[in-house]
């Protein structure tokens, strides 16, 4: 671990003990409404389970704004995880990268500096290699054969393999699919060929893209607007409410739906964290965030549809793709990279998709 990150870890564990992150606010909503610290009953008054002061105060990390449907579900798990507990249990939702970026913020749940966080499944692949799986290009023909596979006895057994990277995978959020989107024109496959394109920061993102004759280039989330803006890189890769939220159709007015990849959100705790939990208390906290997951699917199907309005109206150029196939074939070299490491799990969604 870097000595900056190691700084950052310090600061964070420290922060933890206080109950707080500083001068950063959790989002307001979820469990915030569940008496926090400083609540007191009205004099004469009995004091109801939501009026105590929570015995376990915990940090809850996202990347996205606060209305992003992602932070939704975040807030949905943290009030349901506070209305099981008699609000003896309290997770502060933190959005907006106030914690950190994604890959940060994983190895400070590693540790136990904060105790839960939402992150891409993309972005745990160098954390934990079977999770990786998600990225390969065209796994999944659809939203049904995606989620068939990720409720099924082969998607939990992901999750639970995850606790050998000291992290507790506690469920999936939806994140629809993935598309280009480029400063340039973008009408065909042969279009992205000599592009700088920034990708996850994970192996399999960046032979995606090479596969494609394009050139990756990986970077945090938070830096892609300034890097598309300044042209330090071509294009970026993203969903509808990524690309509406990061404000990257301001700058990238080019978009064509290929829908490369459709990589699941994570709901995840601290390893280190979750075994000082008691068994009930580790039961509820695994139950609320299966519980928020449909919520959380409602609202995104709700945010993907505005936000691809709002960019049609924008004026961005988008391209549809009638077929598929030349991307397939093009990205095929890199599905067979890994085709034996995967291979396991690739005949499980093969199944599913039946």
């Amino acid at each position: 671990m870097t000595g900056a990150v190691a700084t950052v870890v310090l600061a964070s564990m420290m922060l933890a003990g206080c109950g707080s992150a500083g001068n950063s606010k959790p989002s307001s909503g979820g469990a915030s409404s569940a008496g926090g610290a400083g609540s007191q009953p009205a004099a004469g008054t009995a004091a109801k389970p939501e009026d105590k002061k929570p015995s376990l105060t915990f940090r809850l990390a996202d990347t996205h704004p606060p209305d992003y449907p992602t932070v939704m579900g975040d807030k949905k798990f943290a009030e349901l995880v506070s209305q099981k507990t008699n609000g003896r249990i309290k997770i502060d939702v933190y959005p907006s990268s106030q914690l950190g970026e994604e890959k940060a913020v994983v190895e400070q749940v590693q540790l136990g500096a904060i105790e839960f966080t939402r992150v891409s499944s993309g972005a745990v692949a160098d954390f934990n290699k079977p999770m990786g799986v998600f990225s390969l290009p065209y796994i999944f023909d659809s939203e049904e054969h995606e989620w068939k596979f990720l409720n099924s006895a082969d998607g939990n057994k992901l999750l639970d393999g995850m606790s050998g990277s000291k992290l507790i995978g506690l469920a999936y959020y939806d994140s629809g699919a993935r598309h280009f989107y480029s400063r340039k024109p973008v009408k065909s496959v042969a279009d992205i060929k000599g592009q700088k394109i920034r990708v996850i920061q994970n192996k399999i993102n960046i032979d995606l893209v090479e596969s494609l004759g394009a050139s990756a280039t990986p970077m945090p989330y938070g830096d892609v607007f300034s890097a598309l803006q300044t042209g330090v890189i071509d294009a970026a890769e993203n969903n509808w409410p990524s690309f509406d939220t990061s404000n990257h159709y301001s700058v990238a007015k080019n978009m064509i739906l290929d829908g490369h990849q459709r990589v699941p959100e994570l709901l995840m705790m601290s390893k280190a964290a979750f075994d000082k939990l008691s068994d009930e208390d580790k039961k509820i906290v695994k139950q609320a965030a299966l519980d928020s997951v449909q919520y959380q699917r409602d609202e995104w199907k709700k945010f993907e549809k505005k936000s691809e309005e709002k960019i049609r109206a924008a004026g961005v150029t988008i391209t549809e793709v009638k077929d598929v196939k030349p991307w397939q074939d093009a990205v095929k070299p890199a599905i067979d990279k890994y085709r034996a490491e995967f291979k396991d799990v690739l005949e499980a969604i093969d199944k599913a998709r039946k």
